[in-house]
């Protein structure tokens, strides 16, 4: 055969060779670009909208991203983001999509919602930060809201919520009764006296670290009522001063050394005072059994929704108790907060009043100031010890503490 012809038959097998490959090349090309484009197509609509000049559905899209960032609890649509979504990246189809972490839901537009509720059908489901649907108690801000076990949001159920309050520390217990807390991911509040705060400074940031809340106890727990309003006055402020020192802030609540505040004390002071609706008497009994049973049995009761415990964490037995009955309460399925965070709960602004529970039947009865809009008037709050569900008949010594300047374990500080 003529070589001219060989030569041009190869020529042409070279050709094809390489427009096989070109084309390989460009296949390939083609894929990967569609399958980045895919990876994060959250871009490409809204270039096909502003193609297709379509104004409107841009500034309805506008609009619900605005609704969403004003709703706290509304949930984020997030572009499937690569090599952290491979398992969501492999599913193509919108809709309820399942894997190895949990169930997730996956929009038209090819995001899928995290870190919040959004509704599906007419539904409500929440979504946790990495996108799968959360089931149980899920908390936002100071509320709680239960979804089924389907995902689904039932707003009949509502969280039960007990308020443990500790009183006349700091002192050299209190730091283990913080390591509980923390543990079990439970907060208090802790009523201060301001001349141990300056012994234990560490332990009162920890407090607020720990999200507790900071109380004010006064000074050295004087008796109110034998004071003029200037020292009552300046009781609590040297007591705030100490608080200041330690942790940067100034008490948010106070609670009367034996609860003994009347309603010129309370304005004169201007902060929201508290009184209790379980005491534990732990101050008379000093024992790990008997303090737990005075709360857990004898006034079992007592152990419902919007409840305020009384305990001291100046004493061991005290804390050793509150290590029993905090994953104990949790467990029953009451939710440990503090008396703020109680009361934004139960839809109460706080007033310059006492508070001694949050139950609801106190509340629908008006008698809890700052309630649904009820002015303090609208309540007796004269001095937050006539009804007896405070836990104390006469409001004098009923915090199971006498006049004692250091919180010491020795005779001093007895309250039989």
């Amino acid at each position: 055969m003529d070589r001219s012809v060989i030569r041009e038959r190869m020529r042409k097998k070279q050709r094809q060779i390489r427009r096989r490959k070109i084309i390989k090349l460009i296949t390939y090309v083609v894929a990967m670009v569609l399958a980045v484009i895919f990876v994060i197509r959250g871009v490409i609509f809204p270039i096909v909208s502003r193609i297709g000049g379509k104004s409107t559905g841009e500034s309805q899209q506008v609009q619900a991203d605005a609704e969403q960032t004003a709703d706290p609890t509304a949930a984020q649509r997030q572009p499937l983001k690569g090599q952290s979504d491979l398992t969501k990246v492999s599913t193509l189809t919108p809709g309820w999509h399942e894997d190895d972490n949990g169930r997730w839901y996956q929009n038209a537009d090819g995001t899928y919602y995290t870190g919040g509720f959004a509704e599906i059908d007419g539904v409500t489901y929440a979504f946790d930060d990495n996108g799968y649907m959360q089931t149980g108690w899920v908390t936002k801000g100071s509320q709680d809201y239960y979804f089924n076990d389907d995902g689904s949001y039932n707003a009949s159920e509502k969280r039960p919520m007990i308020a443990l309050t500790f009183d006349d520390g700091p002192g050299e217990y209190t730091s283990e009764l913080l390591d509980c807390l923390e543990e079990n991911n439970a907060h208090a509040t802790f009523f201060m006296l301001g001349q141990n705060v300056q012994n234990y400074q560490d332990d009162v940031k920890r407090m607020l670290e720990l999200g507790c809340e900071i109380g004010n106890h006064s000074w050295d727990h004087a008796n109110m009522y034998e004071l003029s309003l200037d020292s009552v006055v300046k009781e609590f402020n040297d007591a705030d001063q100490a608080l200041i020192d330690a942790c940067g802030q100034a008490s948010t609540v106070v609670r009367a050394p034996y609860g003994n505040a009347n309603e010129d004390i309370m304005n004169a002071v201007g902060k929201p005072f508290f009184m209790w609706s379980l005491d534990s008497l732990d101050w008379k009994y000093k024992d790990v059994d008997l303090d737990y049973k005075s709360i857990m049995q004898d006034n079992s009761s007592v152990i419902k929704d919007g409840t305020i415990i009384l305990m001291h964490d100046i004493h061991e037995p005290s804390v050793k108790a509150a290590e029993r009955i905090i994953p104990e309460l949790i467990n029953m399925g009451f939710k440990l907060v503090t008396v703020s965070e109680m009361a934004e709960a139960k839809n109460v602004t706080l007033q310059n009043a006492s508070y001694n529970n949050f139950w609801q039947d106190i509340l629908d009865q008006g008698l809890v100031p700052g309630y649904a809009g009820n002015s303090t008037s609208d309540a007796d709050t004269s001095d937050g010890t006539e009804d007896s569900s405070d836990g104390s008949e006469d409001g004098s010594g009923s915090d199971g503490s006498e006049d004692y300047s250091d919180g010491s374990e020795d005779g001093s500080n007895s309250s039989e």
